[in-house]
């Protein structure tokens, strides 16, 4: 039986890598700090016992550390929505520094195969479009947004040099908009806060006047890239996203128009360096993974709303909460 530490894996994307690979019959140690992770995404998995799954919570940026033999080593400890990232930038920038420092060496002891969980934001405001993985980025390294930024290249950057200095096993995902079930409601990002905003009946709000573009992967096809990318032999960065672009406010209206609300649309100031367009070039997955999403953007929104109806029957707005 294989054995996996995925850090982060309380998260969004982490906790759904946690059930994929239990599926594939790996035992899995999950580590997360919970600062924005939640253990009710994988308290369904604590029933499995501790040969199958173990919950540690643990912060990577310290000493880090895992008793017996590992096989694999997933790093997705990191503050990964807008809010977040600006109410933890220096958390940001360790986890993407000293976290993946930490995750390296652990690897590199273990003799295990290391996958980092990057970003399409290494791209920054592209002048390259669609963005394929040997463009460079257009990024402002001191900009509020450059904390997570520079945290995810620097991390690329550290893991090559394990890779090449000490022939450790790495991947490197740049992981395009994903959504699905076990976001977070009004965490910043684009989907959960139109969704909680129409569901609730509220305004939705676009930022500039709503033509910058984006690409939404539903997450299941997103975690069957992952898991493809960590079995291949291939080192370099690969973008895994889809490539289904559509304007901001084209989304907006979109998501109100699945979850049956009558909200309107309202338009407040663009933030500093948002992007103004965003699209994966996947030739390099189709190519080295075989991979390409399957699920069309309106058949995940529908997944995805049955989950947030749920949420917010039973938690309030973020904002309002103790």
């Amino acid at each position: 039986m294989p054995r996996t530490l995925i850090t982060g894996g309380a998260g969004f994307l982490g906790s759904h890598l946690c059930d994929r690979l239990i599926e594939e019959g790996h035992s899995v140690v999950c580590m997360d700090n919970l600062i924005t992770g939640d253990t009710e995404n994988i308290e369904h998995l604590f029933e499995l016992g501790q040969d199958r799954f173990r919950f540690v919570e643990y912060d990577v940026t310290d000493y880090l550390h895992v008793g017996g033999e590992l096989d694999y080593v997933l790093h997705f400890a990191s503050p990964a929505a807008p809010d977040d990232y600006l109410q933890y930038p220096i958390q940001t920038l360790k986890v993407g520094a000293l976290g993946t420092h930490k995750a390296l060496g652990l690897a590199k002891a273990k003799d295990a195969r290391l996958l980092l969980a990057s970003t399409s934001e290494v791209y920054g405001d592209p002048l390259v479009h669609p963005q394929p993985e040997d463009y460079w980025g257009n990024v402002n390294p001191i900009g509020e947004r450059g904390v997570y930024d520079e945290a995810k290249r620097f991390g690329e950057a550290l893991a090559m040099a394990y890779h090449r200095y000490h022939g450790v096993e790495t991947r490197i995902a740049r992981i395009f908009n994903t959504y699905g079930p076990r976001m977070r409601v009004d965490d910043g990002r684009a989907l959960p806060t139109f969704m909680g905003q129409a569901l609730r009946g509220e305004p939705l709000t676009v930022y500039g006047d709503g033509s910058q573009t984006r690409a939404f992967c539903y997450v299941d096809d997103l975690v069957e890239g992952l898991y493809r990318l960590l079995m291949s032999d291939w080192a370099e960065p690969v973008n895994l996203g889809n490539p289904d672009e559509i304007t901001i406010k084209e989304f907006a209206e979109e998501i109100i128009e699945v979850t049956g609300s009558d909200s309107d649309i309202t338009y407040e100031p663009l933030p500093e360096d948002d992007p103004q367009v965003r699209q994966p070039d996947i030739s390099r997955a189709k190519e080295v993974l075989g991979w390409a999403p399957e699920v069309d953007r309106r058949e995940g929104l529908e997944r995805t709303l049955e989950y947030f109806k749920a949420e917010l029957k039973c938690r309030p707005k973020r904002n309002d909460r103790v």
